[in-house]
């Protein structure tokens, strides 16, 4: 029989190897989308406990007889304890495998969930709310990093975009889901609800996850955690944090707000010294020598304060002034989520071939001009010019969002996205926190000038026109003050650089130290 006729009648036809490239292409396509559909919706649930915690504030200070700013500690314990253990977390998963720590956040969650919605006073509560807290943290240093792994260099925008989406209908869908279930069931069973999402992606998860295929990288020999790192940044960041957001109300220029941040600034010193001589750091600080990583890190920080009293003060303005129930209000912040997402999934795949610096310009250009309309609305503003302007706002959001994460990876190693995924939320969380102060001090500052004594969450139920007039005056000058810090981001991100990448069919992009690609 010749050859011809063996490969005419042997076991199996012959395939050449652009078949097989094809197929084993296939199969990436289809994994990654499986690999990230069974991590998002974590993220997506983990992102919405914070907007439908805030909700149910009201409803546990009435149940377990409690005044609103002791009842606050509920979500003060979260954000301190993310923004402590998130570089941490992130260097963890980058060491232990990424598979464990994501499954082992979920559980993590789950349980804090079902303690919370079983906690019979308020300090049980903070403790289970802290539980849910240390997950949800492992989920954000995880998330990122598994998901740009999966996906190919190229396609890192996309995958941050999609990223972006999931973020903001999740950051928005809150309301909508609190507030029937507030209304209804108590506030005992937004936790339950909470319980099953998890429990659907923890099954996920298990079931597609492959350490192999998301990135995980093996432990070097005798290589440790730094744990005095980790001690030390967790030490400065939930000192910082607390100093900003000044949950007991202290004056801003008082012992115990200046020592805050002497001592903050102490321990980063120490945190930065010890880095940089330890073999095996909490994050690598040599990365800041590059400009990419420096300024997309300076862009992410500048425009979150920035943007942050857009989510923290419209709600607020929609119910006091425009009349509308927490449900509606909800509604209509949804509006710049759609907007939001619409643009982070088209803005990420469109950076991945244009570059990414000239979305991050657009974006930001076009919150600069969103925050200067909502500086000057009044109590007339009609709704119908509102929710456009929301719109346009999200789209601004989704826009910058992904390409300026798609920049910071770009600067670093496949085996480092875990501790920078990390960095990357800790620099949004933040800058949040910062902006929220800020717009706290301006706006309470200026309403105190006039008179004026009503805490932000009571504003609504001031009949006094004057209380008004102060917190719109307070809102226009916040307004103008976080504008320039959009503007600082907007500098930093036309000093950030495109660099090229090498394409790699395993998930991950590598920098090269050629010289950059060209600019826009």
């Amino acid at each position: 029989m010749s050859q011809s006729d063996t490969s005419l009648h042997g076991s199996g036809p012959a395939m050449n190897p652009s078949s097989a490239t094809s197929v084993a292409a296939d199969a990436d396509q289809g994994y990654k989308w499986k690999a990230f559909w069974a991590v998002a919706i974590t993220l997506f649930t983990m992102v919405m406990d914070f907007s439908i915690t805030f909700l149910a504030l009201s409803t546990i200070a009435e149940d377990f007889g409690v005044t609103l700013r002791a009842v606050t500690w509920v979500a003060i314990a979260s954000s301190l304890t993310i923004s402590a253990v998130l570089l941490p977390l992130g260097r963890l998963a980058d060491i232990t495998g990424r598979k464990k720590f994501h499954l082992a956040g979920i559980v993590l969650f789950s349980t804090g969930a079902l303690l919370a919605a079983l906690s019979p006073n308020l300090p049980t509560l903070i403790g289970a709310r802290i539980i849910m807290a240390i997950g949800g943290a492992m989920g954000q240093a995880v998330v990122m990093a598994i998901v740009t792994a999966v996906f190919p260099s190229n396609e890192r925008g996309k995958a941050l975009g999609m990223i972006t989406t999931v973020v903001a209908i999740g950051g928005t869908a809150g309301p909508i889901v609190a507030g029937p279930l507030l209304q209804w069931f108590g506030w005992r069973s937004v936790f339950l609800f909470l319980f099953i999402p998890t429990a659907i992606g923890f099954v996920l998860a298990w079931r597609i996850l492959d350490d192999s295929r998301i990135g995980t990288t093996k432990r070097k020999i005798g290589e440790r955690y730094d744990w005095p790192g980790a001690i030390l940044s967790a030490s400065a960041l939930a000192l910082i944090i607390l100093t900003i957001s000044n949950p007991f109300a202290q004056p801003w220029i008082s012992p115990q707000i200046i020592g805050g941040v002497v001592v903050s600034v102490a321990l980063f010193a120490l945190f930065v010294y010890w880095e940089l001589r330890v073999p095996a750091p909490m994050i690598n600080l040599q990365f800041f020598r590059s400009p990419v990583f420096t300024w997309s890190s300076a862009t992410r920080l500048l425009a979150f304060v920035g943007t942050s009293a857009t989510f923290f003060l419209l709600p607020i303005f929609i119910q006091s002034f425009l009349g509308y129930s927490q449900m509606i209000a909800g509604v209509i912040m949804f509006v710049g989520a759609l907007g939001m997402g619409i643009a982070g999934a088209n803005s990420g795949r469109l950076s991945d071939r244009f570059g990414y610096r000239k979305f991050t310009f657009i974006g930001l250009s076009m919150l600069i001009a969103m925050s200067l309309f909502f500086a000057f609305m009044t109590q007339s503003t009609p709704i119908w010019l509102l929710m456009p302007a929301l719109f346009l706002n999200g789209l601004g959001m989704g826009i910058w969002m992904a390409p300026n994460m798609s920049a910071t990876l770009s600067a670093v190693e496949r085996s480092s996205y875990g501790s920078v995924s990390a960095f990357l939320n800790l620099v949004r969380n933040v800058g949040s926190v910062a902006g929220q102060a800020i717009t706290t001090a301006i706006v309470t500052g200026v309403m105190a000038s006039r008179g004026v004594d009503v805490e932000l969450s009571e504003l609504r139920h001031s009949a006094d026109p004057s209380v008004g007039d102060a917190f719109l005056d307070g809102w226009r000058m916040a307004y103008l003050v976080l504008v320039g810090f959009s503007i600082m981001a907007l500098v930093a991100a036309a000093l950030t650089r495109e660099r090229m990448q090498k394409t790699d069919h395993a998930g991950a992009g590598q920098p090269t130290e050629a010289a950059p690609a060209q600019a826009d």
